[in-house]
């Protein structure tokens, strides 16, 4: 199954995400298939970056995203 996923890069106690269209079977740090949108929680306000049209693509080719990127999506709907 594809997911949309958050990949965690950055140094320790310093988290940076890239938001990622990956299949469920690979680790979480692993293989993806594109990558869609950055999250940056560690500054203030945090800084979100998604490319909304192609996450729309993936959702409509019936990719799935968890639930804290789901937030995002709708967090970056918003604005």
């Amino acid at each position: 199954m594809v997911k949309i996923r958050l990949r965690r890069d950055g140094a320790k106690k310093t988290p940076y995400y890239t938001i990622v269209v990956a299949d469920s079977r690979f680790p979480a740090d692993g293989r993806f298939i594109e990558k869609v949108g950055t999250y940056n929680p560690m500054v203030e306000p945090a800084e979100l970056k998604l490319d909304n049209e192609k996450v729309a693509e993936w959702i409509k080719k019936g990719a799935k995203p968890t639930d804290t990127v789901a937030a995002l999506i709708k967090k970056s709907g918003e604005k």
